[in-house]
């Protein structure tokens, strides 16, 4: 009881002087003092402190972000009161710290502390862009002696690693570019329009040599591993691959299984919705950084065989105005187009380092008709031939489709050894296998394998009576010519135009005699 009393007593003593110091003491000397008294703190202190906040002035602090994104994946583990958000175009959660919770992190053998504060904010007067209620901060408490290894190091990983935390979380996305988009854009404007980026193909499950596949995924980690070899060596971070070889080989497939492996996005570049050099160059540069650009089938978008000079098509003229007749007659403007230089230096030239970690793929059916210099190393550094179906692309398909797991066939049995020796002389491409599969998928698996080889055996039957010739080959240039009637409505233009063009001569000739009498008279 004495021990109540004296507590009661010791407090109101406090009280007492508390008041005292308030009413003698103006409010500007208790802050002095308090500030005095917390740098004496300080400087005996072990430890310093940094507050990020969540603005800075009136724009948002990006820093603040990338601790809150960073700081998820330990919180989501360690903290027991979690907030939850999930961000737009995104595909997970994020854990976040509730109010005065800390978490302990720690780099290169340092610790750091941090403590997520919730303050009220104070009540504002009018403006034009009110504050949240609630001022929210991390605090960053870390040894003093730990300084020159956390700071500005660990900073700059919490921001690397919540940039790559933030990308792998968003879905990627698949963007085409319009017709005349980037021509008549404006400076702000954005070329590109955007799907959800869905394909489910993958390394795993494409039709190619395994050894093979190995080589190009090492290579593609290579590239997205190589920030500081690109940057040591004095190159633009970004690598071209050409894949070439029949139709149906799985070209598209190879892009998509690319674009999930390395996480990016993918660019599909239709060129023949682009006019001019200036064009091709303002879409590139309103591509991201992590991202591929495509360009299929690029042998039948623009003419790439031919660097000499060109003859000059005969200028348009255009005739005179009925209202006008005596007025002079000019030729009509010649229609742009993109020429090898523009899209050479698309590729390799100083336009293409706007941006980093950028894979260029070119898709075409005919290498041979593609120029040489396009074709060299810096621009297409690696070329990847997509071939016939061979036996162990077969396997993987039958797996796919077939659920065929290795040892369920005898590989002594004829059935398998009957695949093995027809698919090579079949020169069949994966998608016709594929097609054949899908149509006997509800089978059992040995009457599918058998219905497989008895579509090899017919093929390989046909094209010896054809003297060897590949049966496919006919379906290859009708593609060819489709392709090169529906995605060139510009060379078809421009056909049209020089048709008209002659009638347009006649008539202009006409019109100019006509013109001539009606002077003399």
């Amino acid at each position: 009881m004495e021990f109540w009393t004296s507590l009661a007593s010791l407090m109101g003593v406090f009280a007492f002087c508390q008041s005292i110091l308030h009413a003698v003491l103006p409010p500007e000397l208790r802050f002095a003092a308090t500030t005095v008294l917390q740098r004496v703190f300080l400087c005996f202190s072990a430890y310093c402190y940094y507050d990020i906040t969540e603005t800075d002035g009136m724009s948002t602090n990006e820093l603040y972000h990338s601790v809150q994104l960073y700081l998820s994946r330990s919180a989501s583990i360690a903290a027991t009161h979690l907030s939850l958000s999930r961000g737009h175009n995104s595909s997970a959660f994020t854990f976040g710290l509730s109010s005065h919770d800390r978490l302990v992190d720690t780099f290169r053998g340092a610790t750091a502390t941090w403590e997520h504060v919730v303050t009220q904010r104070q009540a504002q007067t009018f403006s034009w862009r009110p504050l949240p209620e609630e001022k929210r901060s991390f605090t960053l408490r870390i040894k003093k002696k730990d300084k020159p290894l956390l700071v500005p190091a660990y900073l700059d990983h919490i921001m690397e690693t919540a940039t790559e935390l933030r990308r792998r979380s968003q879905d990627r996305l698949l963007y085409t570019n319009s017709r005349g988009s980037a021509g008549g854009m404006e400076s702000r404007s954005f070329p590109w329009e955007s799907v959800p980026f869905k394909h489910p193909s993958t390394f795993e499950t494409l039709a190619m040599d395994p050894e093979r596949k190995q080589l190009i995924m090492a290579d593609l980690k290579d590239f997205g591993e190589g920030k500081a070899f690109y940057e040591k060596t004095g190159r633009a971070w970004k690598r071209g691959y050409l894949l070439y070889g029949p139709p149906g080989t799985g070209k598209s497939s190879m892009i998509a299984a690319m674009a999930n492996f390395l996480g990016y996005d993918v660019y599909d570049l239709e060129l023949t919705e682009v006019s001019t050099n200036s064009e091709l160059r303002k879409l590139l540069m309103k591509t991201t950084s992590k991202s591929i650009i495509v360009i299929e089938d690029i042998d039948c978008s623009i003419n790439l065989t031919n660097r000499g000079p060109k003859k000059s098509p005969a200028p348009l003229i255009v005739p005179p105005s009925p209202e006008d007749p005596n007025a002079a007659v000019a030729p009509a403007a010649a229609p742009k187009t993109i020429t090898l230089s523009g899209l050479l230096n698309f590729t390799d030239g100083l336009w293409s380092c706007c941006g980093s970690e950028r894979i260029f793929v070119f898709t075409t059916n005919h290498v041979e008709k593609l120029d040489s210099a396009l074709l060299r190393s810096g621009r297409m550094d690696m070329h990847i031939l997509m071939g016939y179906c061979s036996f162990p692309a077969l396997k993987i398909l039958m797996k796919n489709y077939l659920g065929l797991e290795d040892g369920e066939l005898d590989e002594k049995s004829d059935l398998w050894a009957g695949l093995a020796a027809a698919i090579d002389e079949a020169e069949i491409t994966p998608a016709d296998v594929s097609e054949i599969l899908i149509k006997n998928r509800r089978r059992e698996k040995p009457a599918a394998a058998a219905e497989l080889l008895a579509v090899l055996k017919a093929r390989v039957e046909k094209r010896r009576k054809e003297g060897g010739k590949i049966s496919s080959g006919e379906g290859v240039e009708v593609e060819e010519e489709e392709k090169r009637a529906l995605d060139s409505p510009k060379e078809s233009d421009q056909d049209t135009e020089s048709d008209g063009g002659k009638a347009a001569v006649a008539a202009a000739a006409a019109a100019a005699a006509a013109a001539a009498r009606r002077y003399e008279e």
